[in-house]
């Protein structure tokens, strides 16, 4: 490891890594299926929707925790994070199969609380074992790497949703199961192969870039055929297998990238072996140069000790000092309004379905999903795009997603027929959009060293905006308007159910779009430099 040249083999780990990163991603996303069982549990413990909504908090309120995977992250290898995560994801859901498939009678409602934190909270170590690991070994793609790991965890919705559906007919109890135990099963197998590979062990940026297209490519075409199979749910079992089977196909095609590599590097060992002679010395040069800088950054580090000067935008922060700054505070807050009412709808799918006259919502879970991933994954790309190309500030995409997002909850308040299937699009479109632009942003900010901390503060929007939109909002109104059934619960079918909901939500996402121009004005010079770096950089690469 102490040594600079490192083998061939070390780059195929990478992007073996990065694979099972993409892996870990597509299955992570359980958080946003909570609308698949939510009646199952509602009638089951014989809830109202306050008290539904409110375990939908509970399920949020895990990401809280996330904290601790942040500071396990800079202490602790990603195998362990990995593990942690993946023991919590299958304790938490476990219970809720047990309690859907009604082997055991339904807990108190705090312990279903406590499990539903559990599952919640899963998934920020899988999340955090993932971002910050392949974002530092990919640091020249930081936009392309959030945009395909944060698009398949857009997917993951969709994928558990339609092979539900495909092999066991939408039951709540059999998609627990699959909640529970794939999760656990994909973490043990990236813990062999997910970690921080050395900076020298990078591969040249146009190398990565045309790797970074090809996972594109693979990731839209799985996204495609998830669309289709939506439109044709009332197919055969063959059929179904038949999607099933192609699906794992479709999700083991990104190994395509570390085979290259691996022969890659086999046709080339020999030309490798000639061109070590010849590279150790300017790497020996790079590493006293390294020295250098590292000596002088001391020298510069001890000179702002004694000024006191905190550091720039754009230059390593603490947690603390990045928390001390107007940009952390503006980037929390329009994130808020973003994820916050996304969330709110993920969570309130099942029973917004219902009152619309729809029997089956599982059609819009997907569609949320799916239509996710195309915002998480052009939002990376075309971001990245246009900062080498003319430096644009990356929250003005955030922007332009609360404006549509702001029309996609009018059109879901007006309750017009159709409305619910163009809302839940952009809806999730938008959300794919925040969370996809948001990863690199906060690592452009404050910097890599404390990103692990950073980021998952960050997310403490997750649990806040549900409970304020979700929790709060959808739940009390909606019970306003709701009439009590016979046995406990209540329910509401019409377009006024959520209609004062949609409103405030829309007002939410234009205060987040003025937030994300304030900030893209006071990060236009930052971009600037970033793109000079980029040209400066592939100048003399």
């Amino acid at each position: 490891m102490g040594s600079s040249k490192l083998p061939p083999s070390t780059t195929v780990l990478k992007w073996l890594g990065f694979v099972s990163a993409v892996w870990v991603q597509a299955i992570s996303g359980n958080n946003y299926t909570f609308s698949n069982y939510s009646d199952a549990l509602k009638s089951l413990m014989s809830l109202t929707q306050l008290q539904l909504n409110n375990l939908s908090v509970a399920k949020d309120v895990g990401k809280a925790f996330g904290l601790l995977a942040g500071i396990a992250s800079d202490r602790f290898p990603t195998w362990v994070i990995l593990l942690i995560g993946s023991l919590e994801g299958l304790i938490g859901y476990g219970a809720q199969w047990l309690v859907v498939s009604q082997r055991i009678s339904p807990l108190p409602y705090w312990q279903m609380c406590f499990f539903l934190c559990l599952g919640g909270n899963s998934t920020t170590w899988m999340n955090t074992a993932v971002l910050v690991t392949c974002i530092r070994n990919f640091r020249k793609n930081r936009g392309p790497v959030s945009g395909i790991l944060k698009g398949y965890v857009g997917l993951s919705t969709a994928i558990f949703t339609d092979l539900c559906t495909a092999l066991f007919s939408d039951d709540p109890s059999s998609f627990l199961v699959m909640l529970a135990v794939v999760p656990f099963a994909v973490c043990l197998f990236a813990m062999f192969f997910l970690r921080e590979i050395p900076s020298t062990a990078t591969a040249n940026a146009q190398e990565e870039s045309s790797f970074f297209a090809v996972f594109n490519a693979l990731a839209v075409v799985v996204a495609v055929y998830l669309l289709g199979f939506d439109f044709i749910k009332n197919s055969g079992k063959v059929v179904s297998q038949l999607f099933s089977v192609g699906l794992l196909i479709l999700l083991g095609s990104p190994l395509v990238i570390p085979i290259y590599s691996l022969f890659k590097s086999w046709n080339s060992n020999q030309t490798q072996l000639d061109l070590e002679a010849k590279i150790e010395e300017p790497l020996l040069k790079e590493e006293a140069a390294a020295a250098a800088v590292e000596q002088s950054t001391v020298v510069k580090e001890e000179e702002i000790t004694e000024e006191r000067t905190p550091p720039v935008i754009g230059e390593e922060h603490t947690i603390f000092e990045a928390m001390k700054t107007v940009d952390f505070w503006v980037l929390f807050v329009s994130f808020l309004c973003g994820v916050g009412t996304g969330l709110a709808v993920m969570n309130n799918m099942g029973q917004i379905g219902l009152a619309l006259g729809y029997a089956d919502v599982s059609m819009f879970v997907s569609l949320t999903s799916i239509w996710g991933f195309f915002g998480r994954i052009l939002a990376g790309t075309i971001s990245e795009h246009f900062l080498k190309k003319s430096g644009t500030p990356r929250p003005l995409w955030n922007a332009a997603s609360q404006i549509l997002m702001t029309i996609g909850y009018i059109l879901m308040a007006m309750a017009m027929p159709g409305s619910l299937y163009i809302g839940s699009m952009v809806v999730g479109i938008c959300y794919g959009v925040r969370l996809s632009i948001t990863v690199p942003t906060a690592s452009e900010l404050f910097g890599l060293k404390y990103y692990g901390l950073i980021y998952n503060i960050l997310i403490l929007n997750l649990p806040i905006g549900s409970f304020l939109f979700s929790g709060l909002l959808a739940g009390f109104l909606y019970d306003m308007e709701a009439t009590p059934t016979p046995g406990g619960g209540n329910t509401c079918i019409g377009g006024h159910c959520y209609r004062i909901v949609f409103v405030v939500m829309a007002l939410a996402c234009v205060i987040g779009f003025v937030l994300d121009i304030w900030l893209a004005f006071r990060t236009k010079v930052l971009y600037s430099k970033l793109k000079a770096n980029k040209k400066s950089n592939k100048g003399s690469s």
